[in-house]
């Protein structure tokens, strides 16, 4: 090609169009830019060629996603052993599992209620609707104590994820508000895996951006220890039997920032519920006395 070759017709349609804005009337009103508070220099001023009808065409930003942040002081009834849910218990806070019939979170929203989606992020259970899309290589080993659920390599989020962001979304079509991501704590287990603090972050932390995606709150199951890690992502805590293996102090940056801490503690040990109570009053937690099989039955303290 010739370099110096010419096409004089895109010059044609400059002269062409500076003669029609030529014929226009210039605005009467020259607008001019204002400083702002960092700057020196001189404002410039422009004439404005634009009809102030014109509006221009932005992108519209996406809406801001907010979701439930609950407060310390919330009463909380805890009920996952079955679905027959007991809906007559005067809690500001429901947790109960993601398969409960959708009337019972429709009622319980009608009284004012706020209720928190369990469901177990770290084994598999033989009971569960979705059980036979677990890849085989992400079951480890039997959950010793509690027959049908093994432990899960949570390393494997790529084959874990669609599984889990599909119980987020049916805790989210469902309506609940928060979410209990059961078994978190794992990586002290033996789940026959080689699972590390690491590892076992890298999983809550990703939950727990889904779960906000979604427009749901989530709470810290147990894992004390990464506690200095979670505070300022998680919304409330979940501990079982903190008072008795004296670890409930562990949670004190929650309250700390705000949040709640929902304690429970279990019947079939031999811990004393009264001095507990006394203990939790102290320490702003939310704490309940409750049967290992986590039915309706619940005891608060004075």
């Amino acid at each position: 090609m010739n370099k110096l070759h010419f096409d004089v017709r895109p010059l044609t349609l400059v002269l062409l169009l500076s003669s029609l804005l030529l014929g226009c009337a210039l605005p009467s009103k020259v607008e001019s830019t204002p400083l702002s508070p960092q700057s020196d220099a001189a404002p410039t001023e422009l004439p404005t060629l634009m009809p102030s009808n014109l509006q221009l065409s932005t992108s519209n930003p996406q809406p801001t996603i907010d979701w439930w942040h609950p407060t310390v002081g919330l009463t909380w009834q805890w009920q996952i052993g079955n679905v027959d849910i007991d809906t007559s218990i005067g809690a500001d806070v429901y947790d109960i599992d993601l398969y409960v019939d959708q009337a019972v979170i429709d009622e319980l929203h009608a009284k004012g209620k706020k209720v928190i989606c369990y469901i177990s992020v770290g084994s598999w259970e033989d009971w569960r609707p979705d059980k036979d899309q677990f890849p085989a290589e992400v079951l480890g080993k039997d959950y010793d104590g509690w027959p049908g659920e093994k432990w899960l390599d949570i390393r494997r989020i790529d084959l874990l994820a669609p599984i889990m962001l599909a119980r987020l979304d049916l805790c989210k079509s469902k309506g609940f508000d928060a979410v209990e991501p059961d078994n978190m704590e794992i990586y002290t287990n033996d789940t026959g895996f080689p699972l590390t603090f690491d590892d076992q972050l890298k999983y809550v932390l990703w939950l727990a951006d889904e779960a906000h995606k979604r427009g749901l709150a989530i709470g810290q199951k147990n894992a004390s220890d990464q506690v200095l890690k979670l505070v300022e992502v998680y919304d409330f805590a979940v501990t079982e039997d903190y008072f008795f293996y004296e670890e409930a102090e562990s949670m004190l940056p929650y309250i700390e920032a705000g949040k709640p801490v929902f304690a429970a503690e279990y019947t079939d040990l031999p811990g004393d519920f009264s001095a507990f109570c006394k203990q939790s009053k102290q320490l702003n937690f939310s704490t309940i006395l409750k049967n290992r099989e986590l039915d309706a039955w619940v005891k608060y303290c004075p």
